[in-house]
C-alpha cells in the first residue's frame, strides 16, 4: 500500500479530505460501470498462494524478510513474519489454464522452498498450521511495515482497548483474549479471482454466494488451533473475530463485522456492495491521494480509485468484490473468493479453485431465479454449517429442498461446474482432471480436515499432544513434496516429528492446561480429594480471576495432617494456611532448560506456567521423564 499508509486517527479536516476522496471515488466508478467502461467480453482468472514458513521443529519460522531479499519474483510480506504470499499472474479462463495454473503456483512455491532452505525453513502449505501457539503472536512476529502497525494501532483503538477475545466450540472448546491483531496471522488461503463484466456482476456474485458453501464443505483443512480441534474449517469463526471491532459497550446496536458473508442478494450493481461498505464501516487506514478520479475521467483518462481501493482491503468479505486496471489499461471487475485454505497440495488447491469457478460460470445457465428460490439467509446458514461440519454438513437447496453435502455435490453441482467450464473453453483434460479430483475426494470423504484428524487419532495415546501435532505438520510437508492429493495420503506417523528433542523446546510444548485448581478460603479437604481422585502430587491456588495465588504440595499436605491435623475432630483449615505462596513460575515461551535450571535452584519438582498474570498451565518432574527415558536408551546404545 506504500509507505504512507497510515492507521492514526485523522484530524477534522484529513477525514473530510479523505472521505471526500472516497465519496468521489464511488462516483467515479459507479459512471464507469454505467457508462459502459469496464472491460468485458473477458474472462480472466488469478491466485494468490499464502503459505507458512516453519522451522525444523515444525513450529513457526520468522524468516519472510530474509527470504524476500533473496527471492525474485511476485511475492509479498503478510501481516506475520512467519507467513508469505504468492501473487500469481492472471491468465484468460480456457484452454489448459488451470494445469498452467498449477504448474505456476507450483513453481513459485518451490521457489520459496529452495530458498526457505538457505536459512533451514521449510514451507507449510495448511489453512492453520497446527503447531502455532499464543506466543507466536506476539508483536515481535509482526511485520515491520507501517501498514501492518498502522492496522494494528487502528483495531486497537476502535475496540476503545479491549481485548481481542476469541471463542470457538467443537470438539474441544477455545477461549483466550488477546491484545492485538496477530490473531489474524494463524490463516493462510488460497484466493482465487474471477474477472466479471459490469452488467453481469450482480447476478454472477450472488450466484458465487449461493455455491461457495458446498464448495467450502469440499475443501476444508483447518480443524485445530492452538491445540484445540474445533471446527473443520476454523479459519472462518477465527479470522471473523480476529479483526472485529465491534465491542460489549455497544451490545443493543446491530453492528456488522468487518469480516463477512453478507446479509442480502445484490439486486442491480456492484456499486451496491461498495456503497454499503463505505456506509456501514468508518475508515481504518489512511493515505495520501495523489488524483482526481472525476477529472481523470473528464480527460478520457482512467481512475486508480486509490481511497476506495484502501477502504475496499480493510472490510473482509468472503467475497468480496474487487476494482482494478488490467494490463490494457481498461478497468475491470473481479470477485475474490477468499474461503478458500491453504493445501493440501497444490493440486487440490486449483482443483478448488475450478469447482468455484466452473459452479459460478455453470451456475449462470443451470440455476434460473434462484435468488427467489432460496432465502439468502439460508445460504448464509449453508456457509457456517460447512465451516463447522465440511463434509458432514447438511444444505438447503432450492425450492425448499435440504440435501446432505456429498449428494448435492456429485449429483448436483458436479455436472453444472463441468458444463460450465467446457462452454467457457476449458480443456476436457483439465476438466476431467480437477473435478474428477474433487469427486475422488468427496466420494472418499477424506478432506484435509479429516486427515489431519484422522492422523492426530491414530497417534493417541502415544506421544506428547506437541510431538503428535509436530508429526502432522512434518508430514504434511512430506507429502505436499511428492504432489499427490491430499485425499491419497497414508496417515501421519509419531516419529514424521523428529524426534523428542524438536518437542520439547520450550515449556508451553509439552505443559499440562487441564488444571485442578483450588481457591485460597477453601477448605484443605478438597487439596486431599483433588490429589487422591486425580493423582496428582501438587494442587495450585488460584483467585477468582485466574492469578497464580500459591501451591500446594503432597509433601506440605502430610506435613499438616501429620503435625497440625491429628485430632479428626479438629475442624480443617483453609488452604491458604499451608500454601506456598508465590511460587517460582515460568512462562509458556520458557527455553526448558532454563525451566529445569530454575527447578534445581528452588529445590521444586513443578512450576506454574503464567502468561500475562493469568495461570495457564503446570510443568513438573513428570513431565521430563520421556526426556530422560530417550537419553538412557540412547546412551545403552552407545555401550
Amino acid at each position: 500500500m506504500g509507505q504512507d499508509v497510515s492507521g492514526e486517527k485523522l484530524g477534522p479536516d484529513a477525514a473530510r479530505a479523505f472521505t471526500k476522496t472516497l465519496l468521489r471515488d464511488l462516483q467515479a466508478l459507479e459512471h464507469m460501470v454505467t457508462s459502459g467502461m469496464v472491460e468485458k467480453g473477458v474472462t480472466r482468472i488469478g491466485a494468490e498462494q499464502e503459505m507458512f514458513l516453519v522451522d525444523p521443529g515444525w513450529r513457526p519460522a520468522s524468516v519472510a524478510q530474509e527470504l524476500l531479499e533473496r527471492l525474485e519474483g511476485p511475492y509479498t510480506t503478510e501481516l506475520a513474519l512467519f507467513n508469505l504470499e504468492a501473487n500469481v499472474e492472471p491468465r484468460l479462463l480456457e484452454g489448459l489454464c488451470f494445469s498452467d495454473l498449477e504448474a505456476r503456483v507450483q513453481e513459485l512455491v518451490d521457489q520459496v522452498r529452495l530458498t526457505a532452505a538457505e536459512v533451514d525453513a521449510d514451507v507449510a502449505l495448511v489453512g492453520i498450521l497446527p503447531t502455532l501457539s499464543k506466543s507466536d503472536l506476539s508483536l515481535e512476529n509482526l511485520t515491520p511495515k507501517p501498514r501492518y502497525h498502522a492496522l494494528n494501532e487502528a483495531l486497537n483503538r476502535m475496540r476503545n482497548g479491549e481485548p481481542y477475545k476469541l471463542r470457538i466450540e467443537g470438539t474441544d472448546e477455545l477461549y483466550i483474549e488477546h491484545d492485538s491483531v496477530m490473531l489474524e496471522a494463524c490463516n493462510t488461503s488460497f484466493q482465487v479471482h474471477l474477472q466479471v463484466d459490469a452488467d453481469e456482476f450482480a447476478r454472477t456474485y450472488n450466484l458465487a454466494q449461493l455455491i461457495t458453501g458446498p464448495v467450502l464443505a469440499s475443501a476444508v483443512n483447518s480443524p485445530v488451533l492452538f491445540a484445540k480441534r474445533l471446527w473443520d474449517e476454523t479459519r472462518i469463526a477465527l479470522f471473523q473475530q480476529s479483526v472485529d471491532t465491534r465491542t460489549a459497550r455497544v451490545h443493543m446496536r446491530e453492528l456488522s463485522p468487518r469480516v463477512r458473508f453478507g446479509d442480502q442478494w445484490v439486486r442491480n450493481s456492484v456499486t451496491e456492495l461498495f456503497q454499503e461498505d463505505v456506509a456501514r464501516f468508518r475508515v481504518l487506514l489512511h493515505s495520501a491521494v495523489d488524483e482526481d478520479p472525476l477529472e481523470i475521467l473528464k480527460e478520457g483518462g482512467v481512475p486508480r480509485l486509490q481511497a476506495l481501493q484502501l477502504h475496499n482491503s480493510t472490510v473482509y468479505r468472503w467475497n468480496r468484490p474487487c476494482y482494478g486496471i488490467s494490463d490494457n489499461g481498461k478497468p475491470h471487475l473481479r470477485i475474490e473468493c477468499r474461503v478458500l485454505p491453504s493445501g493440501p497440495t497444490i493440486v487440490d488447491e486449483v482443483a478448488n479453485a475450478a469447482f468455484w469457478i466452473g459452479l459460478v460460470i455453470g451456475g449462470r445457465k443451470a440455476f434460473t431465479d434462484f435468488t427467489e428460490r432460496i432465502e439468502f439467509d439460508e445460504v448464509k446458514e449453508n456457509f457456517l454449517a460447512a465451516s463447522r461440519h465440511g463434509l458432514k454438513a447438511g444444505f438447503y437447496w432450492l425450492d425448499g429442498e435440504t440435501l446432505s453435502a456429498k449428494r448435492l455435490i456429485l449429483e448436483r453441482l458436479l455436472p453444472v461446474a463441468e458444463a460450465g467450464l467446457m462452454e467457457a473453453g476449458v480443456a476436457s483434460s483439465d476438466v476431467d482432471k480437477y473435478l474428477g479430483l474433487i469427486r475422488e475426494r468427496v466420494e472418499s470423504g477424506l478432506t484435509g480436515t479429516q486427515w489431519i484428524m484422522h492422523s492426530l487419532g491414530g497417534m493417541k495415546p502415544d506421544g506428547t499432544r506437541s510431538e503428535r501435532l509436530a508429526a502432522v505438520t512434518a508430514a504434511t510437508v512430506a507429502r505436499q513434496r511428492t504432489g499427490q492429493p491430499g485425499h491419497t495420503w497414508a496417515l501421519a506417523e509419531l516419529g514424521e516429528a523428529g524426534g523428542w528433542r524438536l518437542n520439547y523446546l520450550r515449556v508451553e510444548q509439552y505443559m499440562t492446561t487441564s488444571l485442578f485448581t483450588v481457591h485460597e478460603d477453601e477448605l484443605v479437604d478438597m487439596v486431599a480429594f483433588l490429589m487422591d481422585k486425580k493423582q496428582i502430587r501438587h494442587v495450585l491456588v488460584e483467585d477468582d480471576e485466574h492469578r497464580l495465588v500459591g501451591i500446594v504440595s503432597y509433601r506440605s499436605l502430610i506435613r499438616l495432617m501429620a503435625e497440625d491435623f491429628s485430632d479428626s475432630a479438629q475442624e480443617a483449615p483453609p488452604v491458604k494456611v499451608i500454601m506456598e505462596r508465590d511460587p517460582a513460575s515460568v512462562a509458556p515461551e520458557t527455553p526448558t532448560l532454563e525451566a529445569i535450571d530454575l527447578m534445581r535452584r528452588h529445590k521444586v519438582s513443578c512450576l506454574p506456567v503464567v502468561k500475562q498474570g493469568r495461570l495457564v498451565g503446570i510443568v513438573s518432574e513428570r513431565d521430563f521423564m520421556p526426556i530422560a527415558y530417550e537419553l538412557l536408551e540412547e546412551k545403552l546404545r552407545e555401550v
